[in-house]
């Protein structure tokens, strides 16, 4: 047996699996991988070499995304089976099950080519198909039966007429779908002079997906306007609502936000994922020695600690994390947010609403009288919001915020300049975080280099503080991260703490060089030197770090 002569199993484990199978009646090879004896990929490469197929690894392997959108998703997933490039004038199948004659047959006739099929496991297909099967072909499809728009005249009747076809409400729901498979943070959806431009934002980064027809356009808007409860008929002015979708079987809240152009209507949908959101610190990316001085400060019973960094920095899921360690029953914790975007048991959420009056500082007002023990405001908009945290701070609460600042230092001196008195500033604050997203390296394929004095220099590497790294990593691209070398992101983050000296120096009005400088001396890692640690280890390249720090 190939897989004994492969050392995959020995004589005790085929007993094993054959016992198995003869009282389930199940394949050999399903049992051995049911029972952890191999993995599916070596079974599989097994059985194409003893049939003389070629096997590949889908994760590896360079699809080519023409070649994918040449069969469509449910063809695909009927079969198995994924386009994935070019041999001459013979298309490239990776298939799990290469004896299918009528899934070959069927492949030929729809892509008129002739066909060669290789062998993949059927996860990796299942993946890649998710992956690499593009939205065009469908939406091409789903768009000649929509009720063109300029059927539907500007009447209220018309719209709703368009907007309930069904073509259009599965191209809606085909958006959002395939948005979240992709991990998307955001969906933009741009009209154009002559057609509908869909473009998702994945890892921090924009990427078109597709163009659909402009006859889309009125019907699509429409409908994710109804979705959101919105008014479908006020096109003139900015709208924003909520809503929710059922996705392979998870919840999945959208923000919606429509901006009026030139062209007809843009909408915006933030995808808020809770499959996707991480409620743990050790998974936020701090450094040991950072997370280690966070803590000693959000363990505190009162103060106030500011999350700071620029929109899309990843503040607010800093916020909850923090909020998820401190949340316990003997503790109340009230939060005032504008939206609320994540739901936390066991916590008070209170959201904003600005036109019957309830503002952050309103609310905050309010929950004061409320005897919380812990409060998380939003974001710090202005002085009579900033200064109701920090006397909140003053009387024994724990409050955690936001604000928008460039680094931790320069926070006491924006608060400052805000209004508030130096005084209150320096004995209310406790810890400051500033923090940027920076795109992790896929573990697949990055690729390892040994530095040049560029790269060093670029860097700012400290010769004398620093240990000169003799390897570093660069992206790559592979299938498993959709050519791009990246795969999901993590944090980059530099905490200050106020110590007495800090303390002194805010309540003198010093400029925030003179905080950084201190702040340094006593042992704090700057964005720079804590994005050089997670360079040096591989988390990302220097590419990246120069991207996203300053």
């Amino acid at each position: 047996m190939l897989l004994m002569e492969r050392g995959l199993v020995n004589e005790e484990q085929l007993a094993a699996a054959l016992a198995e199978q003869a009282r389930t009646g199940k394949s050999l090879g399903r049992v051995l991988v049911e029972l952890d004896l191999v993995e599916e990929s070596d079974l599989v490469s097994t059985l194409a070499a003893q049939i003389g197929l070629e096997y590949v690894d889908l994760a590896e392997y360079p699809i080519d995304p023409t070649a994918a959108a040449m069969v469509g998703d449910s063809l695909a997933r009927r079969y198995q089976a994924l386009p994935v490039g070019w041999d001459g004038d013979v298309l490239v199948v990776a298939m799990a099950d290469p004896s299918n004659v009528l899934a070959v047959d069927d492949i030929r006739s729809v892509t008129g080519a002739d066909v060669r099929p290789v062998v993949a496991t059927r996860t990796a297909i299942e993946s890649a198909i998710n992956r690499h099967h593009r939205l065009d072909a469908d939406v091409d499809d789903i768009a000649s039966l929509a009720i063109d728009e300029s059927d539907a005249g500007e009447d209220l009747a018309g719209l709703k007429e368009v907007s309930e076809d069904a073509p259009i409400v599965k191209l809606a729901n085909l958006l959002i779908r395939q948005a979240v498979q992709d991990r998307a943070s955001d969906i933009h959806i741009e009209p154009t002079e002559r057609d509908v431009r869909i473009r998702y934002r994945i890892d921090g980064v924009l990427h078109e997906v597709m163009r659909s027809p402009k006859r889309v356009q009125a019907g699509l808007t429409s409908r994710l306007k109804i979705m959101a409860d919105l008014n479908i008929a006020e096109k003139r002015i900015p709208q924003d609502g909520r809503l929710s979708v059922q996705i392979a079987g998870r919840q999945v809240d959208l923000r919606v936000a429509t901006l009026p152009t030139v062209f007809g209507e843009k909408v915006v949908l933030r995808v808020l994922d809770k499959g996707t959101m991480m409620l743990n610190l050790d998974d936020l990316g701090f450094l040991p020695e950072t997370q280690g001085r966070y803590e000693t400060s959000f363990r505190k019973p009162y103060g106030t600690i500011l999350v700071t960094g620029p929109t899309g920095s990843g503040k607010s899921t800093t916020l909850y994390a923090t909020l998820n360690q401190l949340n316990d029953p003997a503790k109340n914790i009230i939060t005032v947010e504008d939206p609320v975007e994540y739901r936390l048991a066991g916590v008070n959420q209170v959201q904003t609403n600005n036109k019957a009056g309830l503002t952050f500082a309103a609310a905050l007002r309010s929950i004061l009288r409320s005897d919380p023990d812990i409060v998380l405001v939003g974001e710090i908009r202005d002085r009579e919001t900033a200064t109701i945290a920090m006397e909140a701070a003053l009387t024994g609460h724990l409050v955690l915020s936001t604000l928008h600042t460039n680094d931790s230092s320069s926070t006491p001196t924006r608060l400052v300049e805000m209004g508030l008195e130096p005084y209150l500033v320096s004995s209310a604050l406790d810890c400051i975080v500033a923090q940027r997203l920076a795109r992790r390296l896929c573990d697949r394929c990055r690729d390892a280099y040994a530095p040049g004095e560029a790269d060093l220099v670029a860097l700012g590497w400290d010769h004398e503080r620093d240990d000169i790294p003799e390897v570093l990593y660069r992206a790559k691209g592979c299938g498993a991260c959709g050519r791009t070398g990246y795969l999901g992101r993590f944090a980059i983050h530099e905490v200050l703490l106020i110590s007495e000296e800090i303390e002194g120096l805010v309540a003198e009005r010093a400029h925030s060089e003179d905080i950084k400088k201190m702040a340094i001396a006593q042992g704090m890692l700057t964005l720079r030197q804590a994005g050089l640690s997670h360079v040096r280890n591989g988390m990302t390249s220097v590419d990246e770090l120069l991207r996203v720090v300053a």
